[in-house]
């Protein structure tokens, strides 16, 4: 890589990594929220209860990490692309010295180092607070799970972006984000579900991103099948959203 091309590349991702963590949105819905959520539900169930044999703290701190990385894939992501590209950035990238692609990884890698940090403090809290005792490969193995699983749903982010008007974009990723993880099952166990909503919740991405943290901290082995639909739904998601983006700077 040239130079001048690897410089403006990390001014933007330090640049990206910024902007963010500023964003005071951001912080509350996928930081704030996630541990928020996690001390309410802990603190409130009965302190012997197990879902599927795994202890309902740690099982509780897997879901809200990926509902934390989940919404900060769809959310973060969709309104940057929305709003850059409605204010004009894609066409006045062109004439500066960073290529488009890279433009596109500093976003994903800074999304990414933020989603690793968000796993690690909520970890950190979990142990600390509430006592949550894994094997230091369950803790690995686990968190390695969730943020790999994260980009699935950055390629989800950036086809919501793919909404023209930024406002529009912030009340779909929402409402996708929310709607999403609550019939995924990172809200309430899938176990609790109706046969229906057990069967809505086999068809989610994040069904599949909660279920492979789930089974490395039950002892169970790596979750293929998971790794299989998480990665259908990111080739369905990059597709669909080049061909939409394709289809309007035609226009």
């Amino acid at each position: 890589m040239d130079t001048s091309i690897r410089r403006a590349a990390l001014a933007q991702l330090k640049s990206e990594l910024l902007r963010t963590m500023r964003n005071k949105r951001f912080v509350f819905f996928t930081i704030i929220m996630p541990i928020a959520f996690y001390f309410i539900f802990t603190s409130s169930m009965d302190g012997n209860l197990t879902v599927d044999g795994i202890d309902w703290a740690a099982y509780y701190l897997m879901s809200m990490s990926a509902y934390g990385v989940v919404g900060s894939g769809i959310t973060t992501l969709s309104q940057k692309f929305s709003r850059e590209r409605s204010q004009g950035w894609s066409r006045l990238l062109r004439i500066t010295p960073l290529p488009s692609w890279a433009f596109v990884l500093s976003k994903v890698i800074a999304q990414g180092l933020i989603n690793l940090c968000m796993i690690i403090i909520l970890f950190i809290i979990a142990s600390v607070v509430k006592g949550v005792e894994l094997s230091a490969a369950q803790w690995i193995e686990s968190g390695l799970w969730i943020w790999f699983g994260s980009f699935s749903f950055m390629a989800l982010g950036t086809l919501v972006g793919t909404i023209r008007n930024s406002d529009v974009v912030q009340v779909v990723g929402m409402i996708v984000y929310l709607g999403m993880s609550m019939l995924g099952g990172l809200w309430f166990p899938v176990e609790t579900m109706s046969d229906t909503m057990r069967a809505i919740a086999h068809a989610m991405p994040t069904y599949w991103l909660g279920h492979g943290a789930w089974n490395l901290i039950g002892g169970g082995s790596f979750d293929w099948n998971g790794v299989l639909v998480l990665g259908a739904y990111v080739v369905g998601f990059v597709v669909l959203s080049s061909y939409i983006m394709r289809k309007q700077e035609a226009v």
